[in-house]
This record gives C-alpha cells, sequence and structure tokens, in this order.
C-alpha cells in the first residue's frame, strides 16, 4: 500500500472521515486534514507487518463486512468479565408513561433511580446534550435564538448565563428582552439539556450526592480521573453524563441506567444515524451491572418499535447489523460502495452556488458512478462561509481517487472558494 501523495493529503484524499472525540451529536465538522483513526492503524500495521486488534463491544457495518469478505479474523468475546450477567433494558414508552408537565424524567423512571438508590447502589442519566436546553425562543412572537455566523440555535448554558453556539463558540449573555419584540421575559428554554435534567434531578432527590460529567464539567484528564475516583469511592450517587460516559468506564456499584432521550440520534439525513445510535446505546448501557448486583437499563423513547430500540432491547446487535447490510447493499451504499463527499464553502452564497454548479455540471459520468448534488449542506452556514456538498456514489470495485483528481482538475476554483473533499466520509454535516 503506498502512502498518498502531498497533493493528495492537501485535498483531503485517502481514507477519511475523522480523528477526533465526536462532542455531543450533530455538533462535529470535521476540518484540517480528514482522516478516520481506525483505518489509518489498520494501514499502519500493514506497513509495518505488525497485527491490527480493532477491539468493540459494537464493530462498525464496514468491519463486519470485512470480516465476511474474510479480509478480518474475528474473535468473539461473548461474556462478561468476571461472570457479569448483561443488565436488563426495558423500553419506557414516553407516550404511554409521559413525565409531569415541566420534567423530562418518567415517573417509572424516577421510581427506578429512587430504588436503585434506596439499595445504597448508584445510578446514571445519560443525555448526549450539553448545555441547559437547544433553543431557547420568544413566547410573544415565535423568534428563536441563532447563531449569527452559522446555521444552528443558540444553546442555553444557564450556569454560565449565556447562550452559545457549538459549533463556532460565539456567545452572548442571555437577554431580558426578545431581540425582536422587545417584549420582556419572554423568552423561554425549550427541550432538556444535561444541567437542565441535573436540576430536575436535584429536585426529586434532594439527599442524593449528584455528579455532572460532560465537557463544560471535565476540563481535562486530572478531573476526569478525580470523578472516576470519587464514583468508584461512593462519594457519589448518581451521574449525570453526555457522551463521555458512554464507554470505557467500570464502576462496580453502578446498577442502572436511564437515556432520558433514547431517540436523539435517530434525527436527520445521516447515513449512519441508526446504527451510530445503537451503537452509543449499547455502550452506554453497559455501564450498568459490571459487577455482582445485576443492572438495569431503562431507555425513554417515543419509538419502542424502531429497529435499534427492539435490537437494544433484544440484545440482538447481529439481526440489527444484518438488516442495515441489507438495506445498504443493492444501493452500493458503504460499506457495499464508496462515498466521497465535496463540501464548497466561501464567503458568500452566489460564490458557493456558482462554485458548486460547475463542479456539478463537471461532474464524472459512467457505469457504477453517481453523483448527488449540489444542494445546500445541512449546516448551510458555519463560521460566516456558505456551504453546499456534493456527493460521489461508486461501486466498490470504482477507484475514487483518479475520478476525484480528474475532476478537481477540471473545475479550477478562485477567490474564497474552498473545496473540502472528504472519501467515505463518517460525518454529513
Amino acid at each position: 500500500m503506498t502512502v498518498p501523495n502531498p497533493y493528495m493529503w492537501r485535498r483531503g484524499y485517502g481514507r477519511s472521515g475523522t480523528f477526533k472525540l465526536l462532542t455531543p451529536l450533530m455538533e462535529t465538522v470535521e476540518e484540517g486534514i480528514i482522516y478516520n483513526a481506525r483505518d489509518m492503524a489498520v494501514v499502519r500495521a500493514r506497513l509495518c507487518g505488525a497485527p491490527a486488534v480493532l477491539v468493540s463491544a459494537t464493530p462498525s457495518l464496514e468491519t463486519v463486512a470485512n470480516v465476511e469478505a474474510g479480509r478480518y479474523r474475528r474473535l468473539h468475546l461473548p461474556d462478561r468479565h468476571g461472570g457479569a450477567t448483561m443488565p436488563v433494558i426495558r423500553l419506557l414508552d414516553m407516550r404511554m408513561d409521559p413525565p409531569e408537565r415541566g420534567k423530562f424524567l418518567a415517573p417509572k423512571l424516577v421510581a427506578a433511580i429512587a430504588a436503585t438508590l434506596e439499595r445504597g447502589e448508584q445510578a446514571m442519566l445519560f443525555l448526549n446534550r450539553r448545555g441547559y436546553a437547544p433553543l431557547t425562543l420568544c413566547r410573544a412572537c415565535g423568534h428563536r435564538m441563532q447563531c449569527p455566523n452559522c446555521t444552528a440555535w443558540l444553546v442555553e448554558h444557564r450556569a454560565r448565563r449565556e447562550l452559545q453556539c457549538h459549533h463556532c463558540g460565539h456567545t452572548v449573555p442571555i437577554p431580558i428582552t426578545c431581540p425582536t419584540c422587545a417584549a420582556e421575559h419572554s423568552l423561554t428554554a425549550i427541550g432538556p439539556g444535561i444541567e437542565r435534567i441535573n436540576e430536575e434531578a436535584r429536585e426529586a432527590f434532594p439527599e442524593a450526592r449528584i455528579l455532572v460529567m460532560a465537557s463544560d464539567t471535565l476540563p481535562g484528564p486530572h478531573a476526569a480521573a478525580e470523578a472516576a475516583r470519587a464514583i468508584e469511592a461512593r462519594e457519589i450517587d448518581l451521574i449525570i453524563g453526555t457522551q463521555i460516559v458512554a464507554k470505557g468506564w467500570h464502576f462496580p456499584f453502578l446498577t442502572l441506567v436511564g437515556v432520558v432521550d433514547a431517540d436523539l440520534g435517530l434525527a436527520g439525513g445521516d447515513l449512519r444515524a441508526s446504527e451510530r445510535t445503537v451503537q452509543l446505546l449499547h455502550q452506554v448501557s453497559g455501564r450498568a451491572g459490571r459487577a455482582e448486583a445485576p443492572g438495569l437499563v431503562c431507555l425513554q423513547t417515543f419509538s419502542p418499535e424502531h429497529p435499534v430500540m427492539q435490537a437494544l432491547l433484544h440484545g440482538d446487535l447481529d439481526t440489527f447489523m444484518a438488516r442495515e447490510a441489507a438495506q445498504r447493499r443493492p444501493g452500493n451504499w458503504p460499506p457495499y460502495g464508496r462515498l466521497a463527499a465535496l463540501i464548497v464553502s466561501a464567503d458568500s452564497a452566489e460564490a458557493a452556488d456558482r462554485a458548486a454548479r460547475d463542479l456539478g455540471q463537471g461532474a464524472p459520468h459512467g457505469d457504477g458512478i453517481v453523483v448527488l448534488g449540489p444542494a445546500p449542506a445541512p449546516l448551510s452556514i458555519l463560521r460566516g462561509r456558505h456551504r453546499r456538498r456534493l456527493l460521489l456514489k461508486v461501486r466498490r470495485d470504482v477507484s475514487v481517487q483518479p475520478l476525484l483528481r480528474a475532476w478537481l482538475a477540471a473545475v479550477p476554483t478562485s477567490g474564497s472558494v474552498r473545496v473540502d473533499v472528504d472519501v467515505d466520509p463518517i460525518s454529513f454535516l
């Protein structure tokens, strides 16, 4: 396997994705040199003649396909360490058992937490959303507080008394009056973030010792190590966390995990939305019952019939992955085909539209080649730059890099226009 040349690296060619820890879902946009750390580890191992071990309780569909094709050898460890049993999964249908008005924890989840704490065991609440609320709007005129630099709502951080964009970092103090209609005290928080769940939990369990684990509250490895020490020493009763708590932790006395919004990752047009959601929820479920005491996981959902929820309920990830594969294979979607995203960005919408149109007109054609777009990217404005997206989809036997090189060479760009190329994209923002 040859190492890509410098031109290819600058253009973002090669195996791609991103080498980042993903912050809350729908809040990560890749920048700089785009690559997939897993794939690069495999490349490095091959160059060195060393074995590569990909370890996961929830391997990606790409890895599963490589196992089925004989490229990888599968080593299956079916049992938990020390004889611990898998937790019981319970779906809480929010249509049948809704929270009280203004609350976000269902009565059955509150009761389960209370019973866990009474036994002297630890519980965890998981919500993959930082801040107090994801949206702030005016009750008088309906105005929504939006970032001036991005196509995104401002997230309320009540502890800091500010609204923040989680994409560009823009912050403003929480205003007293609506910026559109000037109505006083009319702005209201819509939906829950982790700070709001913390507030509700402290009201429901005033005697509980509560720890919030998020990137906002654990600024570095020392803070994370201290949090882990306090939990293991049973100085904490209830943990409230974002994705940072989903995997890698072993807390022997943690027996209950409650997922506040299990449906959160299923929205949007991401090809891998269901796969990612089942992986994340399976990982966070694995925090419960890792020692002698059995574990219980409560998933709050409005769609208990969804294949993701059913796979988690029955512990049948193999059937779920087979279903995902059956849906992707006929259309040559990854891993049974190749994708490359071209993100066009410019200082003005006109320049972005013009460059994207030119790329669309110069797109490659042929058997097994499809170009989708151009269309506005889901984040059509990011840090003040207007973004358009084209998606190249080819059969597995079609080489992507030569197509991209010829395509970009035939359609030069100028001025503020930038074209970022992401081969086998992980994110579709």
